[in-house]
């Protein structure tokens, strides 16, 4: 068994335009090897990662304190303290975490750490592969990158 405290771990801070975060790893800060947990903080008005799904990971997300929404792929839905949401690991399980409120947004997102894994972003018309590790992990990679969804080539070419 490994424990940590939240309060004894750094934030990690991304700032990419609309899309403005902290985050703390806490699966990482214990070793975790096929569960993955994140404690993020969402100012108001921002946005998590660009909608995605993943193809071989579920994720849950479970909403701390605060108001925001989630985009997934059957519309918008609210979300407040208490709510807890299940995200298969299909195009069913898109979405991306709005802050719409007024303060700050804080949640958890717990993911199977599965691999090998391919995170589809249908707004961007790209994908991102993970082999070796998956996304979220900690180890080397043997394969990743993003691609274009439309760069298909014939087998034989």
């Amino acid at each position: 068994m490994e424990k940590i405290n939240e309060s004894s771990l750094e934030w990690n801070e991304y700032d990419h335009g609309e899309t403005a975060f902290r985050r703390k790893e806490l699966a990482s800060a214990v070793d975790a090897d096929d569960l993955g947990c994140s404690l993020y903080e969402l100012p108001a008005g921002m946005r998590s990662w660009p909608y995605h799904y993943h193809t071989a990971n579920e994720e849950a997300l479970y909403v701390l304190s605060g108001e925001g929404l989630l985009r997934a792929e059957s519309g918008e839905e609210p979300l407040t303290a208490g709510d807890f949401v299940t995200l298969p690991a299909n195009e069913n399980g898109g979405h991306r975490i709005v802050n719409d409120g007024e303060g700050a947004l804080r949640y958890l997102m717990i993911s199977t750490m599965n691999e090998p894994d391919i995170t589809v972003y249908p707004e961007m018309g790209k994908f991102g592969l993970f082999v070796g590790s998956p996304p979220g992990g900690r180890d080397e990679r043997s394969l990743e990158g993003y691609y274009r969804l439309d760069d298909d080539v014939d087998y034989w070419e």
